[in-house]
This record gives structure tokens, C-alpha cells and sequence, in this order.
């Protein structure tokens, strides 16, 4: 399979991105920028922001939940590929409103189907997640795990996987699901980041403190049956992220009915993060354990080895020292994230891997 580094768009491609303002969507529009291809970045910017869209993406704002809307838009773009990004993704959320977080994203969902499947599209790539599997399986997570979601953000994933069959199946677009671990880490040259209000994910909260914008990080657990007595967890590189997107986009112009795991294969607990920070920031970090939370499973790694078969992708990126750099690099160049940010330079002047 040809890399996604030295890919060519051809004639006419234009990739309509939903959801492309937030972390990993717009890590992707970069890429596909910086490769080339006609980018527009649709978003309501919700929990996206307009300075993470880079300035060769052509913006929209866009209520991606309003079909009317949604469908003006393809009419008038004429894209021939989607990725879509675009959903509400906290776990604990979920559950506090599992009905309006199942409405809101297969509401999108169906509506970026409709407009795709009416207006020629010829593939469209969702954004799935580890999410949909159970967690009674025994060893790395592969594709044939069962699909048994323990939250109902996972069950959402699992309904918007169902209208992928069906889009391929009954109205003849490729179609391919990339669901991944924990994406983290940044730009390698610091413009491009993580940034969510709240922020739950681990990385960026170690780094708050190391920063000290945290006074401490709460450990839920310390005695999971792992060698430290903390959870586990797949950590792969946003960027490797970003790879295994147009490699599968670029796999999409032959073949359809793509599922992929997508993560290092490796796993890291929590102490190992803590630790790893501290020594690349040379900054205590302090702890505090709290009791472990209901359904967290102590160990969570992903086998991804079909894409690598398929699609020769590899997470060149996801050694925990890379992930850790690139997201402290970003995060202390913008404590406050895009908030006051400056526009994102051009991609041609950005570094890939590091």
C-alpha cells in the first residue's frame, strides 16, 4: 500500500471533514492538507475551535444535527469522500444522558449518510472507537472481539457502524471504521494539540500539573490486578492517527467494508505515564488514589494487526517519550490551549514525525 506521506489526491477529490475542528479531526484535515487534497471543515464548534482548522481547509459552521442544512451543503461542495468525526465522546456523560448522547450521534450520522448517498459520494470513513467491544475477552483487542459496549457512547458507535453497512450495502459507497484507543500527543512542531473543556483525558491532565495548572492527579485505583496496581491503556500517537485515516481513504477507492483497530499495541498504566512525565518535564507531579471506578477494566490494548497487513500502517509515532514531548511541547506553548491562539501556519511548514 502506497504510505499516506506520499500520497496523491486524485483529480477532483475533495474530502468533506465533519467535526474537523476537534483534536483528532483536525490533526487529519492537516494531513490531508499538507498531502494535497481539497479539504472543508464542517463543525458547530461546540467543542471544536476554528484556529485548529488549518488555513488551507476551506470552514463551514455547521449544525450537523439539521439534515437541511447538512444536505445544502454536500449540493453545493460536491464532496467525494466524508470523514466524520463529529460526536459527543465522554464515557461518564454518556451514561447521565444515554438517550440524548445515542440521538445526538446517530442523528449526525444519518444525516451525513443521506446527504453522501444522494450526492454521489464515493467513500466515507467514520471515526469509531475501542468503545463498542466488552471487555470479557482475554488478550490485545483485535476485530473479532465481540462488540458488546459497556457504556451508551459505545452503543452509539455501534449504531453508526450499522448505518455504515447499510450505506455500502444499499446504496454502493465504500465505507470504513477506524476505531481507536487513547489518541494523544500533538504536532511535533507545537501549533496543533489537544484542547477540550473539560479535559478527561489522561496525558493532558498529567501535564496540567506538571504545568501547575492541577495541584494533583487522581488515580482511580491502585490495586487493579496489573504489575503497578493501575489501569492500563493503549496511548497511540495522533498522528499515527492521522496516517491510518488516509491510508484507509486511499484504500477506499478500490475496496469497501473496512473495520480496523487502530492503536501502538502497546500498554502503559498510569504510574507509567506519571513517571514518564516527570523525567521529560523534570517536575514532581503529585498524586492522590481514589476508589476505582464502576467498569474500568485494568487492561485495555489494541491489536492492530489487520491494518497493518492491509494497509502497511504502523504507529511510528506512539513510543510513550514521543507522545509525551509532543503533547508538552503544545501544552506549554498554549497553557489556555487555542484560546488567544495565533492562525495555525501554512501545513508545508510543519514536521510530520519527529
Amino acid at each position: 500500500m502506497v504510505s499516506a506521506i506520499l500520497a496523491k489526491p486524485a483529480p477532483g477529490e475533495h474530502v468533506l471533514v465533519a467535526g474537523g475542528a476537534g483534536y483528532v479531526g483536525s490533526h487529519v484535515a492537516w494531513l490531508l492538507c499538507r498531502l494535497g487534497f481539497r479539504v472543508t471543515v464542517l463543525d458547530d464548534l461546540s467543542t471544536g475551535h476554528r484556529d485548529a482548522v488549518p488555513d488551507h481547509a476551506s470552514f463551514i459552521p455547521c449544525d450537523l444535527r439539521d439534515q437541511e442544512q447538512v444536505s445544502g451543503i454536500f449540493m453545493e461542495t460536491k464532496p467525494s469522500a466524508v470523514m466524520n468525526f463529529a460526536a459527543r465522546s465522554l464515557v461518564g456523560d454518556s451514561y447521565r444522558d444515554p438517550m440524548g448522547y445515542i440521538r445526538h450521534n446517530l442523528m449526525i450520522m444519518t444525516n451525513l449518510a443521506q446527504a453522501a448517498a444522494a450526492n454521489g459520494v464515493s467513500s466515507f470513513l467514520l471515526s469509531s472507537t475501542a468503545a463498542i467491544f466488552g471487555t470479557d475477552g482475554t488478550g490485545k483487542i483485535s476485530e473479532a472481539w465481540p462488540i458488546h459496549p459497556n457504556n451508551p457512547y459505545g452503543e452509539s458507535k455501534v449504531m453508526c457502524e450499522g448505518v455504515l453497512r447499510w450505506l455500502e450495502e444499499a446504496c454502493g459507497v465504500h465505507t470504513a471504521a477506524l476505531r481507536y484507543f487513547n489518541a494523544s500527543g500533538a504536532l511535533f512542531c507545537a501549533d496543533l494539540g489537544e484542547a477540550h473543556d473539560p479535559e478527561t483525558h489522561l496525558i493532558p491532565i498529567v501535564i496540567q500539573a506538571a504545568l501547575g495548572r492541577r495541584d494533583h492527579v487522581d488515580m482511580f485505583g491502585a490495586d487493579h490486578p496489573t504489575p503497578d496496581g493501575t489501569c492500563i491503556r493503549d496511548y497511540v500517537h495522533v498522528l499515527d492517527l492521522a496516517d491510518a485515516h488516509v491510508r484507509a481513504l486511499l484504500a477506499l477507492r478500490k475496496v469497501g467494508g473496512l473495520r480496523y483497530n487502530v492503536g501502538s499495541g502497546t500498554g502503559y498504566s498510569v504510574k507509567d505515564i506519571i513517571q514518564a512525565t516527570e523525567e521529560i518535564t523534570g517536575r514532581r507531579i503529585a498524586t492522590i488514589v481514589r476508589p476505582r471506578r464502576a467498569g474500568d477494566p485494568a487492561t485495555l490494548v489494541a491489536c492492530s494487526d489487520r491494518i497493518g497487513r492491509d494497509l502497511g500502517w504502523r504507529p511510528v509515532n506512539s513510543a510513550l517519550p514521543t507522545i509525551i514531548r509532543s503533547a508538552w511541547a503544545w501544552h506549554a506553548k498554549h497553557p489556555d490551549g487555542f484560546t488567544g491562539a495565533s492562525p495555525l501556519p501554512r501545513p508545508a511548514m510543519m514536521a510530520l514525525h519527529a
